[in-house]
């Protein structure tokens, strides 16, 4: 290993540094040019079930993800000598699916509902049949259908709704976007325009209008970037709360937040030609040919 090469790299911010939620632990990897990783952290968390709902709760994310950042920093300053400053790109992706939903001033609505939960069987059953497309329980469209059908107090208040990673990276850079691989989890993605299923949105948009709610789920919904899509850079707000001891600079950029199930086939080579994976969340074959 070239310390002095990769002690530069670091200095210099020619690093990309990505940061995984994953059920039981927040991995941090940082990777020089080479794509090679030269550091890592983690932080060990699990879910609780309160009031029969799997859920981590915001202090729980927040501490986590210093704790995890921290630990980085603490590897590279023991391997290196270095303090970290800055990144050449940053990443996050997390656990797919599941519901976090809030309001116009950014307050979450009810605790976070994990993709472990499985409570939104008829909401899933009645959009199955809706889209005549297979809605499987755990996708945050479930979740949202299944507040509307049990009539929960927080539906009318709602202003927008995403994933673990869409909400962290959002409070890292203010941009309410996702990957279209995370955002394939929330609701069905047209595969010919890379965005969300417009006809099935004009489907879903009419069968909520009896509602009467002030918003229509196109605004509630995330934007969807693709790979290399500009997704927002690092705040001043977004860096104090990944590192509150004011080392890390803002303006790095960020690319779309991920899924685990995009990043793990990326990680086990499963999105090379001739090879397949099983998500074992919403069982779903993926294969490239």
């Amino acid at each position: 290993m070239d310390i002095e090469r990769i002690k530069a790299s670091i200095k210099a911010g020619k690093t990309a540094l990505g940061i995984e939620f994953g059920s039981t632990r927040i991995k941090a990897v940082l990777v020089d040019e080479s794509f090679a990783p030269v550091a890592s952290g983690s932080h060990d968390w699990q879910n609780r079930l309160e009031d029969g709902i799997w859920t981590y709760s915001i202090d729980d994310v927040v501490n986590g993800l210093q704790s995890c950042y921290r630990a980085l920093c603490s590897d590279v300053k023991s391997k290196y000598g270095v303090e970290i400053e800055t990144f050449g790109s940053i990443g996050i992706s997390a656990m797919m699916h599941g519901y976090m939903v809030f309001d116009s001033a950014g307050n979450i609505l009810v605790p976070f509902r994990t993709w472990r939960n499985t409570c939104t069987g008829p909401a899933a059953e009645e959009l199955s049949s809706l889209f005549s497309f297979n809605i499987p329980q755990r996708w945050s469209i479930a979740h949202l259908y299944q507040a509307v059908l049990n009539n929960e107090p927080h539906v009318p208040q709602a202003a927008f709704f995403t994933t673990l990673a869409g909400f962290v990276h959002w409070k890292l850079t203010g941009k309410k976007v996702l990957g279209v691989g995370d955002a394939s989890g929330m609701f069905p993605i047209d595969s010919t325009t890379g965005g969300y299923d417009e006809k099935m949105l004009d489907v879903m948009e009419k069968h909520l209008a009896p509602k009467n709610y002030p918003w229509k789920l196109r605004d509630l919904l995330p934007e969807v970037l693709s790979a290399g899509d500009p997704a927002g850079t690092l705040t001043a707000e977004g860096a104090a709360l990944l590192d509150p001891s004011g080392k890390l600079k803002p303006g790095i950029p960020l690319c779309p937040p991920e899924g685990d199930a995009g990043t793990g086939m990326t990680a086990t080579c499963a999105v090379e030609p001739k090879t397949g994976n099983v998500d074992r969340k919403s069982t779903r074959l993926n294969s490239s040919h």
